[in-house]
């Protein structure tokens, strides 16, 4: 058996699921379109930067979702998933999983993004495990808009797949192959420590630095 990991965002998916779920509820004036707008922009072009601060993001972001009752976010959600994520899904992406599921592969996505959001993606694109950044949640199942742990971002991608392995038993060393396919610089921490880092869909950076180390590199989509 060998490990295949993804990020999500432009990597299985040419969108930004957590910057279009904010995009989302602007659309159907669920949350203040002019400042809600403001800050889910500022916060994208410094994830892009690769200078976004995590915990202050996902303070953000998880407050949003706080703002909702359980059954609201969940309607808003399948809305969402039906507008915004099921066109985004591309033929080239499903084939990219089918191939590693077929070979008997450990597959997982490592997302920055928070659970909330992308647990039901991950269900839609038949990837069972997922490691990404875990809201808090009351008695009621309510999110409280703090997050549990750290954050899935840089190294802490990292930190979070090797704990994950060790919850299963198993270590990466372990894999006579470990694949990691990602779009983005901030993900150079765990490209670096697989066999067969993937380059996928690069930014102007990771595409630098996937050229001077001589990583492949993989574009899924045109756009």
């Amino acid at each position: 058996m060998n490990l295949a990991l993804f990020d999500l965002d432009h990597t299985l998916l040419p969108i930004d699921s957590d910057h279009e779920w904010g995009e989302f509820l602007v659309r159907i004036g669920a949350v203040d379109a002019a400042e809600f707008t403001r800050r889910n922009d500022e916060f994208f072009a410094q994830y892009q930067a690769g200078t976004l601060d995590p915990v202050e993001y996902l303070e953000f972001s998880l407050g949003t979702l706080a703002q909702f009752p359980r059954e609201r976010l969940e309607a808003l959600h399948k809305q969402f998933m039906a507008e915004v994520v099921m066109p985004a899904i591309r033929p080239e992406v499903v084939a990219l999983l089918k191939q590693h599921q077929d070979a008997g592969d450990l597959l997982a996505i490592v997302t920055a993004t928070n659970h909330f959001i992308t647990k039901p993606i991950a269900d839609a694109l038949g990837v069972e495990h997922l490691l990404a950044a875990m809201p808090e949640y009351d008695t009621q199942g309510n999110v409280t808009g703090k997050l549990v742990g750290t954050p899935t971002l840089g190294a802490g991608k990292l930190t979070h797949t090797y704990a994950w392995l060790e919850k299963m038993g198993k270590e990466l060393g372990q894999f006579e192959r470990s694949y990691f396919y990602s779009d983005s610089h901030n993900d150079i921490p765990l490209l670096s420590v697989v066999t067969h880092p993937v380059a996928t869909n690069p930014n102007t950076a990771l595409s630098a630095h996937a050229s001077l180390h001589g990583w492949p590199s993989l574009h899924l989509f045109n756009d």
